[in-house]
Order: C-alpha cells, then structure tokens, then sequence
C-alpha cells in the first residue's frame, strides 16, 4: 500500500500510541518526548508532506508498514 500524506494529527496521535507526549507547543510545532529516547518535532500542518512523514519515522525508529497497519485501524 501507499504512504499517502496525514495530518498532524493524526501523526500526534500515532507517536502518543508509541510512548510519546506533547511536552511543549513552540510556534507551529509539537515537541514531543519520550523518556530515555529523546524527542521528536512534529510540525502543525493540515497534511504532512510524505518525506516530512518519512524523516519522523525514521527519527522514531519505525517504518511505513508500521504506520499503514496504525492507519488502517485508526
């Protein structure tokens, strides 16, 4: 199946699925953290472009099979 583009939030609410909370808003991006991984910036956006999609997976260690599967049972 194909990565198509989502919103920010639904981007937010797959990363709160993997452990992540909103630690802080700054401007037009979410910071959100995970204890002993780090944290991730998600930009707020009515849809993510698919490489910004791409780059948060990657930060996150996870993979657009991943995310379809999450997608396809939101």
């Amino acid at each position: 199946m194909k990565l198509k583009k989502i919103s920010s939030n639904k981007m937010i609410t797959f990363l709160e699925n993997k452990g992540y909370f909103v630690n802080h808003i700054k401007g037009s991006h979410f910071v959100l953290y995970k204890p002993n991984i780090g944290r991730v910036v998600v930009p707020r956006r009515k849809e993510l472009p698919i490489g910004t999609i791409l780059a948060i997976l990657r930060e996150i260690n996870s993979t657009k099979e991943e995310l379809l599967c999450w997608l396809i049972n939101y």
